[in-house]
């Protein structure tokens, strides 16, 4: 059932998003003046001087997108992270640097406006889990200062924050883990429990002191498999003023290649369970469209066995499964998807909340101006 109530958490702060520019980049008139942000995405192989990048900045716009979510964290629990993952945010700030009209590297709710008034793509720096911390809290100060806005506390497997949702102990948040989530809430960073275990979800959620996301998950009541959330952590989730963002992953179903149909399945059970106001989308894919052929085929299945042989692949991949909707297989996915769930007879003020005024609300709500 719907909560109501949730409603109040958010506000008139996520209507404040809503402005007039990127009206050409848009389908349907009436997500014209959407915020549309994917909760964990990709720009993908970018060489601002290689002569391709016109086209794949054009990309970028078509998409529809304001902002998304970037992974500049390393993760694993390998030596070398930190070092890594410092590597990695100069990378990704050098390509903003270099395209100051085309990206802008989104810190406030203010960069977030500025994105969508100016016709820019917000990238939101994020990690996909706490080891480049290793055993040192403080170095949320940095990573702060560099402009990392997300974080997630564990990537599958445990680590010193708490246990991952391939662990069978799901023993939850360490002391350590808690002390990460104070620094985090301290530094109005959000917190992301996505590749978590249950009870560090749960326990994620009630040790902040602010709103947390899961950015990418799915429904584990549709699907019960580590990497989908349930429903009482959704519920949890919404009444503290978070959000979920559905992803567009294998994960989606029991097998075989997940379709439209089961996006919107689990979109459609999340805002039955936590409330429209507590449910966007975190693709946990990239900007372009894929080529489906032997190639890429390949690819996935060297990924996969990758993955196998580090520990690391969760049950419902598969090295014949693409990690991707091939009904969304376009840039313009997230309006697509707007228009299917429009035939459905879904509100235009709901779906505008799904593509990116939630995720927006709960930015504004931790990180402030």
């Amino acid at each position: 059932m719907i909560v109501l109530r949730r409603a109040l958490l958010g506000g008139a702060a996520a209507l404040a998003f809503v402005g007039p520019a990127r009206a050409a980049d848009f389908g349907p008139a009436r997500y014209r003046k959407a915020m549309v942000i994917d909760g964990l995405s990709s720009l993908g192989a970018l060489d601002p001087k290689a002569p391709g990048i016109a086209a794949q900045l054009a990309v970028y716009r078509a998409s529809g997108l304001t902002a998304i979510h970037q992974t500049v964290g390393a993760a694993g629990n390998t030596p070398g992270r930190y070092e890594e993952t410092l590597r990695r945010i100069a990378r990704y700030a050098g390509f903003i640097e270099a395209l100051p009209d085309h990206l802008v590297h989104v810190r406030t709710r203010a960069d977030l406006i500025a994105a969508q008034t100016s016709g820019r793509l917000g990238v939101i720096f994020g990690f996909q889990d706490t080891v480049p911390l290793e055993t040192e809290p403080e170095r949320l100060d940095l990573f702060d200062l560099l402009g990392v806005r997300v974080v997630q506390l564990t990537y599958n497997k445990r680590n010193l924050v708490g246990d991952g949702c391939l662990e069978p102990g799901n023993a939850g948040l360490s002391e350590y883990g808690r002390e990460v989530v104070a620094g985090l809430n301290a530094r109005r960073m959000i917190v992301d429990a996505s590749h978590a275990a249950q009870r560090t979800i749960a326990e994620a959620i009630v040790t902040s002191s602010a709103p947390i996301a899961i950015s990418h998950t799915g429904c584990r009541a549709l699907n019960d498999v580590p990497r989908n959330t349930g429903d009482a952590e959704l519920r949890a989730l919404a009444d503290k003023g978070g959000v979920a963002g559905i992803y567009f992953m294998p994960f989606l179903r029991a097998s075989g290649q997940p379709s439209a149909d089961d996006v919107i399945r689990h979109i459609e059970h999340a805002v039955k369970v936590a409330g429209e106001d507590h449910v966007a989308l975190g693709t946990d894919g990239g900007i372009r469209a894929v080529e489906l052929n032997a190639g890429y085929a390949e690819n996935q299945r060297r990924f996969y066995e990758e993955r196998k042989a580090m520990g690391i692949a969760a049950p419902g991949e598969a090295a014949d499964v693409f990690n991707l909707i091939p009904g969304y297989n376009e840039p313009a996915r997230f309006l697509k998807l707007a228009d299917d769930l429009a035939a459905r007879g879904w509100p235009a003020a709901r779906i505008e909340k799904l593509l990116g005024a939630n995720f927006a609300r709960l930015c504004a709500d931790v990180w402030g101006g």
